[in-house]
Formats: structure tokens, sequence, C-alpha cells
């Protein structure tokens, strides 16, 4: 099999999960601005969470370009990414309602933990499909974003029960670095397939 349906599939379950997302977010009752002031924790960590959405769904595009066949492995591998992207909304959605309180923002940073480790498993799955000299193999190099985005992870998970804004600023910066473009794939493959 192809990637083309691997990747399809996983564009519409990403698609869902900004959806139920963005259907998070309640209407306030009212029509004067200061009526927007009760959702703005949730919008921001609506806008967090879009953002981080984006970044897998860019990067998971890429990384199966470098790929010409899909394994069982590569299957389950991408569904355990999957299942850790659609608790962003749920954990999105407790962290917002309740103003980055310490429990939600330390399990907002638990499943972005677990999801950086399904997609390095994905990775790690497709490397071994292809093998050592891989297209993605040589693409990603010794991965520092990948390396170090765990550990922000951890550090912000711990620092939720110190001061939450120090954790949401984790989580930010851990998107900036992401944020920014990333060229190594694109860089590694033919320019018809880039």
């Amino acid at each position: 099999m192809g990637t083309g349906r691997l990747e399809a599939f996983s564009d519409g379950v990403i698609a869902i999960i900004i959806t139920i997302m963005v259907l998070e977010m309640k209407v306030p009752h009212g029509d004067r601005l200061d009526d927007l002031a009760p959702v703005l924790p949730v919008f921001l960590s609506y806008l967090l969470s879009f953002v981080y959405v984006g970044i897998y769904w860019n990067n998971h595009h890429h990384m199966l370009q470098t790929s010409t066949t899909v394994t069982g492995a590569m299957l389950w591998a991408n569904l355990h990414l999957l299942f850790w992207l659609s608790l962003f909304p749920f954990a999105t959605g407790w962290m917002g309602e309740n103003h980055l309180a310490p429990a939600p923002t330390a399990l907002y940073g638990a499943v972005l933990l677990m999801a950086a480790i399904a997609y390095y498993l994905l990775e790690q799955s497709i490397i071994r499909a292809h093998g050592p000299e891989s297209t993605l193999k040589k693409a990603i190099g010794r991965d520092w974003k990948g390396k170090l985005s765990p550990l922000l992870y951890i550090v912000a998970i711990l620092a939720a029960l110190v001061s939450t804004w120090i954790s949401a600023a984790i989580f930010l910066a851990a998107a900036l670095i992401w944020l920014i473009p990333d060229r190594r794939i694109e860089k590694v493959l033919p320019r018809s397939g880039a």
C-alpha cells in the first residue's frame, strides 16, 4: 500500500480534531466586548493547540513524503499518534476552562509529551521499513528538535506544580521551535517530490 490512504485518513482525523477543539469554545451571552473576557483563556489554549495540531499535520505530511510503502508497524504507529492527537480537544478545553490550573496544565503537557513520543515511534517505524540509509534518516540527522521537545514537556509538567505560567511559556517555546519552517526533509527529497 502507498502512503496516500494513510495520509488521507490522517488528514481527516486531524481535521476532525481541529473542528472539535473550536466547538469547545462557547459563545458568550451578551453583545459587548467585555463579554468575551471569560472566553479568553479558552481561546488562548485553543490557539496554542491549533498551532500544535498544525505543526503535527505539516510534519506528518513531510515525513510521509519520504516513504514509498506502508507497513503494518507504520499503520499502528500512525494510529498511536492519532490517538494522542485526538486527546488535544479534551486537554485543551480542560486547561482553558480552568485558567491554567495545575492539574489541567500538567495533563496538557502529558498529552503533548505522549504525542511527541508517538511521532518519534512513527518516524522510527518508517526508518526501519526503509533502512538506515533511508531518505527520512538522512533528513532528520541528529534530530535535536525531536529530542528537545519531550524534555521541554517534562519540565513543563513538573513546572505546573510551581507555576503554570512557566509551563505555558515552555509549551509556547516548544511550539515556536517547530513553527520555524523545518526544511530538512524538503532538502533531501527530489525536486518533483518536494
